[in-house]
């Protein structure tokens, strides 16, 4: 479902799609189940090698060895950004209150109780999600 019944649902404005909102776009997943398992023995110092090239590559050490043996394409990833565990609490509150209030508001409004102005909280919302995205970005670069 697109907002306010818009055909384009790609990036706005040149901005990202959010991640709680993705715009679907790509091609689908046809991907065999990974029901297999394969055990090998290595000694402790070979393990933690494969642990740590995995870790600095992003990816699951299965996922490497599945690379490396070509069993699969290997993708480019951008390694996940280590953030302050505070601050991903922070903006975890938020988005639940954020959930909330939506919430609310849609029960206000199938209800009658209230009218909305929705393109003024449309604005409101892409404000706040840039705002934490620059947030984002800020904590990412120190």
């Amino acid at each position: 479902m697109s907002y306010a019944g818009a055909s384009d649902t790609g990036p706005c404005e040149g901005w990202q799609a959010s991640p709680s909102n993705p715009t679907g776009g790509g091609k689908p997943h046809a991907k065999a189940a990974l029901t297999e398992t394969f055990v090998f023995r290595c000694n402790a110092a070979e393990k933690a090698e494969l642990r740590a090239k995995a870790e600095a590559a992003g990816v699951p050490a299965a996922t490497l060895l599945r690379e490396a043996l070509g069993l699969t394409e290997a993708r480019r990833r951008k390694p996940m950004p280590r953030v302050d565990p505070a601050l991903r609490l922070a903006v975890g509150r938020i988005g639940g209150n954020l959930n909330q209030i939506a919430r609310a508001t849609n029960r206000a409004l199938l209800a009658g109780r209230i009218e909305l102005d929705t393109l003024a909280l449309a604005r409101q919302l892409v404000v706040i999600e840039r705002q934490l995205a620059q947030l984002l970005d800020e904590v990412r670069q120190c």
